[in-house]
């Protein structure tokens, strides 16, 4: 029998009502209660890591959770995280590049309703998650929600309220869950490496969402706290470059002082590609720009973090980008 070990971080699901609205109180030992039968799937430990709304999560609590996995890789067959559901793919996404060529499970779940109200998708996802975990064929980071598993890279929560909250970008479902039978369209490769885990990021990045009426003058602020930003263009990507809107100046300036630029887009499906239009194509012939493509914005931004925390020079950055991890991107 396989040995799991879930790790608590809060959210909804071990949330409570108070008078501030919910908010997370229950310890994983209690979220174990209500299931029926999990004994029987895997022997099974637990440990509070954290106990917060996943509104509040930053990029250290990553760093911590990923040294929690280290310390305990050796003596468990797969984790299982909870966590809220509003920051959920950022983490899932962020602990792709953490922990990487790993031969175990790392599954994050949570829900939109508490475990302990009556109409709660809590005790579907967290006993989906467990029995994902423990299949002989699964390994590398994913999130499961609603009866569906997703790479940890491809996951977008779109949806406030409905239990199927999550979908997958641009990159098909890793398996469909129905208690026991369990349907797989993804096999992650044997690693030949071994489990690679890091402990920095740098979490410098700025992401800016565009809109008609900005001012490019907003590009001079961010240039001045950020390293890094990824910037949310419309359509297959391009930004704005008549009148006296000219984002292109201002990008000039802000490659020039070497700092990183990532082109992604607002459209969810389906990605960037800069060469199709002018306002695209001016950009990159112009400067040192990467872009998105298919990626999802919050593996882009965790992904930048990752690599400027290792380096910033643009040649390897570029380099690093570029190189599918966890099925990340499938085009460039």
């Amino acid at each position: 029998m396989k040995k799991i070990l879930l790790i608590s971080t809060g959210g909804t699901i071990a949330s409570t009502v108070s008078d501030d609205g919910l908010t997370p109180t229950i310890k994983p030992e209690e979220m174990l209660k209500y299931l029926k039968n999990i004994d029987e799937l895997c022997e099974i430990d637990s440990h509070q890591l954290l106990n917060i709304d996943s509104t509040n999560i930053q990029p250290e609590h990553w760093i911590d959770i990923v040294k929690f996995i280290k310390e305990k890789y050796e003596k468990y067959d797969g984790f299982v995280i909870t966590h809220g559901t509003d920051t959920l793919a950022y983490t899932s996404a962020a602990l792709s590049y953490l922990i990487q060529d790993i031969e175990k499970p790392i599954i994050l779940t949570g829900s939109q309703k508490p475990i302990n109200v009556d109409t709660t998708d809590a005790k579907k996802n967290l006993k989906d998650a467990i029995r994902f975990a423990v299949e002989d064929d699964v390994k590398g980071v994913y999130i499961v929600f609603d009866g569906k598993g997703i790479v940890g890279t491809r996951a977008r929560k779109t949806r406030t309220k409905s239990f199927n909250a999550f979908e997958s970008i641009n990159f098909p479902y890793a398996a469909f869950i129905d208690d026991d039978r369990i349907a797989h369209y993804i096999h992650n490769k044997n690693s030949k490496i071994g489990v690679k885990f890091y402990e920095n990021l740098y979490p410098n990045v700025f992401l800016l969402k565009l809109a008609p009426g900005m001012d490019p003058d907003v590009i001079d602020y961010i240039g001045k706290k950020y390293e890094g930003v990824v910037i949310e263009s419309y359509g297959s990507g391009g930004l704005p470059f008549e009148d006296r809107r000219n984002f292109l100046e201002k990008l000039g300036d802000l490659t020039s002082k070497g700092k990183i630029v990532v082109i992604s887009t607002q459209v969810a499906e389906e990605g960037s590609d800069l060469k199709t239009y002018e306002v695209g194509l001016k950009t990159i012939k112009r400067y040192q720009i990467l872009q998105a493509y298919d990626m999802t914005v919050e593996s882009a931004i965790t992904k930048l973090m990752w690599i400027m925390g290792i380096t910033k020079d643009y040649d390897q950055v570029k380099a690093m980008f570029y190189n599918k991890i966890n099925n990340d991107i499938m085009y460039k």
